[in-house]
């Protein structure tokens, strides 16, 4: 009982202190799971990302989801859903209450603009982060850099881009171990 309470303050923590969706929260998941609680590694984290990039859903929610169900099974998972959501709720309700007598305030429109400006920053650095993990040799510069250029120049969807991909990857990790197979039954 103690790990769940532990785990809904947590994502609780995630899911009130973090803006701009499922990226800007990379820095907070990984100081709190990774770094303070040690519940996952970073290659987890890469893993869960990836997943819930494909999976339909909010990113920060399906991760959350992943991640207490590894540490703590199904109520594991229903707890840390919970727990990042919550805040997101009672936050955007007083919010939509408030900002409703004030949505035309410079103010209020300068205040919007410094936070999308933090969020991109925040996003950034999560990418460096993960990318210094995830681009370990040529051939993940190659996919990245390929990624990018679709994504940044093509009109593919997401998935397909993510999908075919995966499917590369795969191929390509399938066929340098059938090589290795093979050149160990030459030389016996």
């Amino acid at each position: 009982m103690k790990e769940l309470f532990e785990l809904f303050v947590s994502f609780m923590k995630i899911g009130a202190f973090t803006f701009g969706g499922g990226y800007a929260m990379l820095p907070m998941f990984q100081k709190e799971l990774i770094e303070s609680k040690k519940w996952i590694t970073d290659e987890e984290m890469m893993d869960y990302y990836a997943i819930s990039q494909c999976t339909p859903g909010v990113i920060a929610v399906n991760t959350s989801t992943f991640v207490g169900y590894k540490v703590k099974g199904v109520w594991g998972a229903i707890v840390a859903t919970l727990g990042v959501i919550i805040p997101s709720i009672v936050i955007i309700t007083l919010i939509f209450s408030i900002l409703a007598e004030f949505s035309d305030s410079q103010i209020v429109m300068h205040a919007f603009g410094g936070i999308r400006a933090c969020v991109c920053a925040l996003i950034l650095s999560s990418i460096i982060k993960i990318g210094k993990k995830a681009i370990v040799d040529k051939l993940t510069l190659c996919v990245f850099i390929l990624v990018t250029l679709f994504s940044l120049f093509v009109n593919f969807p997401v998935v397909i881009i993510i999908v075919a991909f995966g499917l590369l990857g795969f191929g390509l990790s399938y066929t340098k171990a059938f090589k290795n197979k093979f050149k160990e039954g030459i030389r016996e």
